[in-house]
């Protein structure tokens, strides 16, 4: 007494795992891609190699062209700089924070930025450069 259903032959695909998996790697390849420090794109002096930036709290300085700061995406003063930096430096001690300035711009500027940093005790600070191309 063999039941019918057993017999039959299963030609019909199961795309389902597969769909899954597919999902899967889309989300994995979208929060790989979004993960970095967001920042202002600035004409990055040359340098051999580059410092990682994947530290999850980190903090970007940009320095533009014409000489306007910027803490991650939004301009800043140099007081409003140290007064935000004061506060994530008080909310996580360890602070990372990586500095990008245009290569043409005034020293000053940087320097200014550098001192605000020490006054602060920030002792992760990362200058980030371009790669050279070998």
């Amino acid at each position: 007494m063999k039941v019918e259903s057993e017999e039959k032959v299963y030609d019909d695909i199961n795309i389902t795992p597969m769909l899954d998996v597919a999902y899967v790697l889309l989300l994995i390849f979208i929060i790989m891609t979004t993960a970095t420090v967001q920042g202002i794109t600035v004409n990055l002096p040359k340098a051999s190699s580059t410092p990682s930036l994947s530290k999850p709290k980190t903090k970007a300085i940009s320095i533009t062209q014409d000489g306007t700061i910027y803490l991650d995406t939004y301009p800043v003063s140099l007081e409003e700089l140290e007064t935000r930096l004061a506060q994530y430096k008080a909310a996580t001690p360890d602070l990372p924070v990586v500095l990008k300035a245009d290569a043409s711009i005034q020293y000053q500027k940087v320097v200014e930025v550098l001192d605000i940093v020490t006054r602060l005790e920030i002792s992760q600070l990362g200058l980030v450069t371009q790669k050279l191309v070998k």
